[in-house]
């Protein structure tokens, strides 16, 4: 594929790379079926790589403003016509609608043997392009691990964002020039560990946020006026020294095993929110559990502690 074997050059070549995307050799027509908030953004990132965007679909009002910012000039069409002008077909819809879609435009013929099909879904690896992969298709899924809004900037965001890239071995090259040249960084991912790598996504950003609203609405109740302002350094600290340090960065109550206080934690959250304990008493356990077997808590101090965080079901049911 003239593309690849000019990234040889472009990518790994920086010295003999040609100054404007555009006037590289071997650039791919792309096409975008899904102007959703991930898929307009990255065929904005691979049209500033200076790849084509030859087509795009876009149902709702907001998707056709989006690809109307993103993707300027871009002819709206339906699915199978994008498929049928383009190199590279992505595949930017959502994941319950993905393995439909695919099925479908395989079954009438729109992908052709040798197009890259791309999707960016976190929660697929390359088995759901397996009708692509029968009409000679080359599957790919590129998983940029960033949220987007869909606007321009998010195109800038992209840089050193991890992806997560799932492909036949023999595509692997292919795939994360791909990624590079949308200025990510490439994360190799096996399909078989792809459910659980997104899992280890949607628990750490997705429960953060509940997390973080949680903390926010609590302060409220406790009368504090502007909670963000508070939470802002304190929660920023905290996520640095944890990426930093791991476990060693757990500070508070139940990493010292102070049962009095949890217990006094417990009984306030239940007469504010009631509806947040459940949630307070599994983190809290979770954290015991890392704690022990980091050894910032011993098995013995643990004792008290963890007899409260057992205890406290039995008596919101009484």
């Amino acid at each position: 594929m003239d593309w690849i074997n000019e990234h040889e050059h472009s990518v790994f070549r920086p010295e003999r790379a040609v100054t404007r995307p555009e006037d590289r050799p071997g650039r791919l027509a792309v096409g975008v079926v899904g102007a959703g908030r991930v898929g307009s953004v990255l065929g904005a990132a691979l049209r500033r790589a200076g790849h084509s965007i030859v087509g795009a679909t876009g149902v709702s009002s907001a998707s056709r403003e989006r690809a109307g910012r993103l993707l300027p000039d871009v002819p709206l069409l339906p699915a199978d016509e994008v498929a049928a002008r383009c190199d590279l077909l992505l595949l930017g819809v959502p994941d319950d609608v993905l393995g439909g879609l695919v099925e479908g435009l395989a079954s009438t013929g729109a992908i052709r043997p040798g197009q890259i099909v791309v999707h960016p879904s976190g929660a697929y690896g390359i088995g759901v392009l397996e009708p692509a992969l029968r009409r000679g298709g080359l599957p790919m899924a590129l998983h940029p691990a960033m949220t987007f809004t869909g606007r321009p900037e998010d195109v800038d965001r992209l840089a050193g964002v991890s992806f997560g890239v799932t492909s036949p071995p023999e595509l692997r090259p292919a795939a994360e020039v791909l990624v590079l040249e949308m200025g990510g960084e490439p994360q190799w991912v096996e399909e078989a560990d792809r459910p659980l790598y997104h899992a280890a996504l949607a628990h750490g950003a997705n429960h953060l946020v509940t997390l973080v609203n949680e903390a926010v609405y609590l302060l409220r109740q406790a009368g504090v006026v502007h909670p963000e302002r508070m939470v802002a350094p304190l929660l920023s600290a905290a996520l640095d020294n944890t990426l930093r340090l791991g476990d060693a960065a757990l500070t508070g109550p139940v990493s010292r095993g102070d049962a009095g206080t949890v217990q006094r934690h417990l009984d306030a959250i239940a007469g504010a929110a009631p509806e947040s304990v459940a949630a307070y008493l599994a983190l809290a356990r979770r954290t015991a559990d890392r704690a022990i077997a980091a050894g910032r808590l011993s098995a013995t101090a643990a004792e008290p502690l963890l007899g409260v965080l057992a205890e406290r079901p039995d008596r919101a049911s009484s």
